[in-house]
């Protein structure tokens, strides 16, 4: 019998092939002289959403897996540093396919965005953070939702109020999360400018009149609760509720993709399981939404 990872794994191959037919481009570079890969890119992209819906974090357990359970869809599977060198060569192509899918939804034109950000952590104990490649990227920050230090990166990310993914930046865990937002409008002008009117829903760290100028200039409609000493702010009502759900997007990150738990020890190692997790959230809701699901952002069906 079919099962529903099954029905999200095909529609998924289909529709990054046709995405790689239409813009060849986006395919990892390869010397137009050798060997043909035997795991296509589609493939790949597919492989590494599974990876992430079934929870794996052992690549090794995940290879071990797939090569039980997975060949009636994949003929060909890959060693283990085989599949490393292949998944951080095809970073720009994940992070590609999230737009792709997102893009195809109906919940991609929401007028609400949520923005907030969230640990990446990298390491606990001292002589990781002294001897890690992440260090000078990755640093100590604090996390007040959960009353913790940690030693790691942070993900921004600008989400729909279904969850599906907008933008994204992943930064140190010092970096201030307003002028993060101001980079991520920057780098896509469009992303804003073909959305008049847009309403976006913060907390209190993003504040300051020069920071809502800006956005205000961008054609953005900041919404988030008053800070000590500001008089009352308009959607008040509204934050209790709204803020709930970027919550909840981050937990679904968390705990059942195991943002926290993504093995990376390099910067290009952390940055391709970081978009593997959000692709494969991204997938999810597509394939929901495509399928008239009643929750768009629920991975049980996908998870066993």
């Amino acid at each position: 019998m079919t099962t529903e990872i099954d029905t999200l794994a095909t529609a998924l191959y289909v529709q990054t092939d046709d995405l790689l037919k239409s813009s060849p481009q986006l395919a990892p570079w390869r010397p137009k002289v050798g060997l043909a890969p035997k795991l296509a890119d589609a493939e790949l992209v597919t492989l590494a959403v599974m990876q992430a819906l079934l929870g794996f974090t052992s690549e090794a357990r995940w290879l071990r897996f797939a090569h039980a359970h997975l060949r009636h869809l994949f003929p060909y599977l890959p060693q283990q540093s085989g599949w490393n060198k292949r998944l951080r060569r095809a970073a720009g192509l994940l992070r590609h396919t999230v737009r792709a899918l997102a893009r195809d939804t109906a919940l991609w034109t929401d007028d609400v965005w949520l923005v907030d950000s969230t640990p990446v952590e990298c390491g606990r104990s001292r002589e990781t953070v002294k001897r890690s490649d992440l260090a000078g990227w990755a640093e100590y920050g604090y996390c007040a939702s959960h009353s913790r230090f940690f030693w790691g990166l942070r993900l921004h990310l600008v989400c729909t109020l279904h969850g599906l993914p907008v933008a994204f930046a992943l930064t140190g865990a010092k970096a201030v999360e307003r002028e993060v937002l101001l980079d991520i409008l920057a780098a896509e002008p469009d992303l804003v400018r073909s959305r008049p009117g847009q309403a976006l829903l913060a907390d209190m760290n993003y504040y300051g009149r020069e920071f809502e100028r800006e956005l205000a200039a961008t054609g953005l409609r900041l919404l988030r609760p008053a800070r000590k000493g500001e008089p009352p702010r308009a959607g008040s009502a509204l934050f209790k509720p709204l803020r709930q759900l970027i919550e909840s997007v981050n937990q679904t990150l968390k705990a059942q993709l195991d943002l926290e738990r993504h093995g990376g020890r390099t910067p290009a190692g952390v940055i391709v399981r970081v978009l593997q997790r959000i692709l494969a959230l991204t997938a999810a809701i597509w394939h929901n939404h495509k399928t008239g699901q009643p929750t768009p952002r629920s991975l049980t069906a996908y998870d066993h």
